[in-house]
């Protein structure tokens, strides 16, 4: 089972190649989905059929983050059959190719437990991912594509390196060099001290620029701003999930050493820095697909500041606001492209009066708006509440003082780009287009929703479980 849903989704890559109809190539994602999305469900729920070795596994916190993949792309996947539908003047060959070639490395990344394997999985998904950016074939489309591969490729080069280091750690101590991480979770206390900072640092900046924490986040806007929403969505929920389950291993490697002093102040630095930048360019932004990219950098500042904290606590809602947060941004994500298309066009200058043109997608970016900036009842309420109370149980009076000052910053930001946009009605110079909601287009966002408002009204039990399991796993050296 375990090969299966490890290699389904590729082989389903070389058969969307290999379908010659524009129209019947996008099937193939909902199906390749539904079926990986069962196969993740049974090795959730059957572990004891998954293969286990020193190589891959599949741990309490690989199991948080492929549920997560799995579910997203399984909505994201019906959103794109209406889209690609909808783009049916443009070849959809490739961006099928690449949705399930990506899909099939993020999984292997979750199961990772080499460090090496880590590596390779997360810059396929970097080489997956590019030509979906592109996909609109602009100036502006290419430019983002190269500048997203050409920054994350100094990111992923910084992050081989401190894996190297890391390998190092272990032999300046007298032990063999290895990037297993069980082996180096035993070996963590008698690693080299230096050596492990330092691995921890190049591993910080490295895959903290695929998560796009500031200040390495300069790809995000440019990326987000030409990608289509439903990329966007995949991007903003899936790949930088999987850059943090690679800050994760790190951290949890620095943890078992006994060095969460060293780690905590780097950590809480850069997530409260993440957050204020993100709401500087917030304030006065004309483009609504570019404030969603500063508001992916804020909640990756979010869940970097949770881990800084540190604690059952705040690991408990940083990894809860993970799920959020993935969750969330499929909402507003694939609304705002659907607001896009009807318009043609992302500056405020143009959009106004999207609650009158398309009421249901200008209904779902309002509600989704409220929901990613923390309102109840909706889910990321609960998981930023819990990393806000964890901060004031530890004493960290500072950074809790500034967690709520940046999050009313954003809110207020954020709030007066969205009122414009979906408030009023629309200009007379504003442009007419064919594009109205449909059940495709929409189904994908209100589930979204639903799944964030269920969420923050009572997490499912079996979730908790997941949670407290991961929690327990990452403050317990094996």
């Amino acid at each position: 089972m375990t090969l299966l849903l490890l290699l389904f989704p590729a082989c389903m890559a070389l058969v969307a190649l290999a379908i010659p109809s524009n129209r019947l190539r996008p099937w193939v994602l909902p199906v390749t989905t539904a079926v990986h999305l069962a196969l993740t469900l049974l090795a959730l729920l059957r572990p004891a059929g998954n293969i286990a070795t020193s190589w891959i596994a599949l741990d309490p916190l690989g199991k948080l983050v492929l549920l997560l993949i799995s579910v997203l792309y399984f909505i994201t996947s019906f959103y794109l059959v209406g889209y690609l539908h909808y783009r049916h003047e443009r070849s959809n060959r490739i961006v099928c190719a690449c949705l399930l070639s990506g899909l099939s490395a993020m999984t292997l990344l979750t199961w990772a437990h080499h460090l090496g394997i880590m590596w390779v999985a997360i810059e396929t998904t970097a080489l997956s991912t590019a030509p979906l950016i592109y996909f609109n074939h602009t100036p502006r489309s290419i430019e983002a594509a190269w500048k997203y591969l050409l920054i994350g490729s100094v990111g992923i080069a910084l992050a081989l390196l401190g894996s190297f280091f890391l390998a190092y750690a272990s032999l300046r101590s007298g032990l063999p060099p290895t990037l297993l991480l069980g082996e180096l979770l035993r070996e963590a206390p008698q690693l080299s001290k230096p050596w492990l900072h330092a691995a921890f640092v190049l591993m910080l900046v490295g895959y903290g620029t695929k998560m796009g924490l500031a200040p390495m986040h300069t790809w995000k806007p440019d990326a987000y701003g030409e990608a289509p929403g439903a990329i966007g969505a995949l991007l903003a929920g899936g790949v930088t999930s999987c850059a943090f389950l690679c800050i994760l291993r790190i951290y949890h490697i620095c943890l078992a050493a006994g060095d969460g002093p060293y780690v905590a102040p780097m950590l809480l630095f850069m997530g409260l820095l993440s957050m204020a930048i993100a709401g500087i360019f917030m304030v006065g932004q004309q483009d609504y697909k570019r404030m969603l990219a500063y508001s992916s950098v804020e909640h990756m500042g979010i869940l970097i500041l949770g881990l800084g904290l540190g604690g059952a606590a705040a690991l408990f809602g940083t990894l809860l606001h993970m799920i959020n947060n993935g969750l969330t941004k499929g909402v507003l994500f694939l609304s705002a492209g659907n607001i896009h298309r009807s318009y043609n066009s992302a500056q405020t200058s143009v959009v106004h009066g999207a609650l009158r043109r398309l009421p249901l997608s200008g209904g779902l970016f309002l509600t989704g708006f409220l929901a990613i900036t923390g309102s109840p009842p909706f889910a990321p309420f609960i998981s930023e509440f819990s990393i806000f109370n964890a901060a004031i149980d530890s004493g960290h009076w500072i950074a809790s003082g500034l967690f709520l000052l940046f999050l009313l910053v954003i809110f207020i930001g954020m709030g007066a780009t969205v009122l414009r946009i979906v408030q009023g009605s629309a200009p007379e110079s504003t442009p007419q287009t064919p594009y109205r909601d449909s059940l495709f287009t929409t189904f994908s966002p209100i589930v979204f929703l639903g799944l964030a408002l269920l969420l923050g009204l009572a997490i499912p039990s079996p979730l908790n479980h997941m949670l407290m399991d991961a929690v327990h796993y990452l403050e317990v050296q094996p």
